[in-house]
């Protein structure tokens, strides 16, 4: 299994469906205690990276929003787009 640091380059969509396979074997419960584990670490690293990417997604709406020479930061508001 390739690690999360050789990979942040995932798709946000690829690396929530590969959390949702995670997280269905781990409930499947077929694992051993050992794949468990190497299983649930994988489940974190995948949700730091999903996280990760909704800020750094944030922070771009944020810029976005604020304009180039603004000084405030808006809430992001889909009704006011």
């Amino acid at each position: 299994m390739e690690k999360l640091d050789d990979r942040n380059d995932m798709p946000y969509e690829q690396a929530m469906a590969e959390l949702e396979s995670v997280v269905n074997l781990l409930e499947s419960g077929d694992l051993t205690l050992d794949e468990s584990i190497k299983m649930f670490e994988r489940g974190v690293s995948l949700v730091r990276l999903c996280n990760k990417k909704l800020d750094d997604i944030e922070k771009r709406i944020t810029l976005i929003i604020e304009g180039k020479d603004s000084e405030t930061e808006k809430d992001f508001d889909p009704e006011g787009l």
